[in-house]
């Protein structure tokens, strides 16, 4: 794997319990723009019960291991503020991640500190179609195998350096 390049953008990556109305944040995983990149399993809300076994397949976490391994809303939303305050952090999913993070860092009573914008403010919506592909070469690439935040985020990041002059 390359070096970070100092002017990689900031990327996050969540997963959920589900989609939708009640889903909520299981996992989040960043990768800032000096390489730094961390994640952590999130553990549910007592009022967090939605749960979606088609979500379950695609991620490989199930509710034990959240209860088992998860951090506190609080620690993972203080994590984020401290790791990420006044940066803008990109996502490829801004309608379901904007929403859980909504979640996460209300429930943790901890004001979002970053603000987290869609990949089209990078590429335009003209080259936003140029991503996908990027991003599974990405996997191969970085030698990823499985489908979790931090992995999803450090694909994300490593495709946007190839679509981006600036990052090339």
């Amino acid at each position: 794997m390359s070096a970070p390049l100092s002017n990689a953008p900031c990327v996050i990556d969540l997963e959920a319990s589900g989609f939708g109305r009640g889903s909520y944040p299981i996992e989040v995983g960043y990768v800032r723009a000096d390489g730094q990149a961390w994640s952590s399993l999130i553990r549910p809300e007592p009022d967090w019960t939605h749960w979606d076994p088609q979500a379950q397949a695609i991620h490989g976490i199930d509710p034990v291991m959240l209860r088992a391994h998860g951090r506190p809303v609080a620690e993972v939303a203080a994590r984020l503020n401290e790791a990420l305050g006044g940066q803008i952090v990109y996502t490829d999913a801004w309608g379901n991640d904007m929403p859980w993070l909504a979640r996460l860092h209300d429930a943790a009573n901890l004001g979002q500190r970053y603000r987290v914008a869609p990949v089209a403010e990078l590429l335009g919506t003209a080259r936003l179609p140029e991503l996908p592909p990027w991003r599974s070469r990405a996997f191969e690439a970085l030698g990823i195998a499985r489908h979790r935040a931090s992995s999803d985020a450090r694909a994300l990041q490593w495709a946007l350096n190839q679509l981006l002059p600036c990052h090339q």
